[in-house]
């Protein structure tokens, strides 16, 4: 795999723009002009989106540093956007945003320990990019299911197992994150014991 480059003009870093862009669409649809179905399909498409930003990247070796941000930064906005959205609204308990938001909490803890002994984020594994895939699969079913009721037993039951499995991967996604964390810190302190 070739080394990220310095290129912000790039197709996968456009689509993640777009994606970004989605986030305030998807929160106005959802939470001003109450246009569920509307909403869903943005949600789905940013969803999808971030499958293909990747694989345009990869495909057309254009990876890049900025998208090595953009990519999970969009990620990141619309699990929250969507989430805190959804809780508004009562179409997800509190309890499943909380979880979520937790482990989003537990992340930034661990960032700023490894920054701060000047490391870089761990690199993403696939755990951690299955668990935003079937979470960012879960939500627009959720959402149809709440909008839709001639679809709502199926995309409910469908969504819902999405969403709980999703929360299990994001948070032993997480789990390894840290734990890959702990092991380059432990690796600087016994380096410095040894100085």
């Amino acid at each position: 795999m070739s080394q990220p480059t310095r290129r912000v003009l790039t197709v996968p870093n456009v689509i993640s723009f777009v994606r970004l862009l989605g986030v305030p669409v998807f929160l106005y649809l959802l939470l001003v002009a109450r246009a569920d179905v509307a909403a869903a399909v943005v949600l789905a498409v940013g969803g999808t989106s971030d499958w293909i930003d990747g694989y345009a990247a990869r495909r057309l070796r254009q990876v890049s540093r900025l998208g090595e941000i953009l990519d999970p930064l969009a990620d990141r906005l619309y699990i929250a956007a969507t989430l805190v959205a959804f809780t508004v609204r009562g179409i997800v308990p509190w309890q499943l945003t909380a979880a979520l938001v937790a482990r989003d909490v537990l992340m930034g803890v661990v960032l700023l320990a490894l920054r701060r002994r000047g490391y870089a984020p761990p690199p993403v594994h696939y755990l951690g990019k299955a668990a935003t895939f079937v979470l960012l699969a879960a939500f627009p079913l959720l959402l149809a299911a709440a909008a839709v009721p001639a679809v709502a037993m199926v995309a409910g039951v469908t969504g819902w197992a999405l969403a709980w499995w999703g929360l299990g991967l994001y948070w032993i996604a997480g789990g390894m994150y840290a734990a890959q964390a702990a092991a380059a810190l432990r690796s600087t302190a016994a380096t410095d014991g040894r100085r």
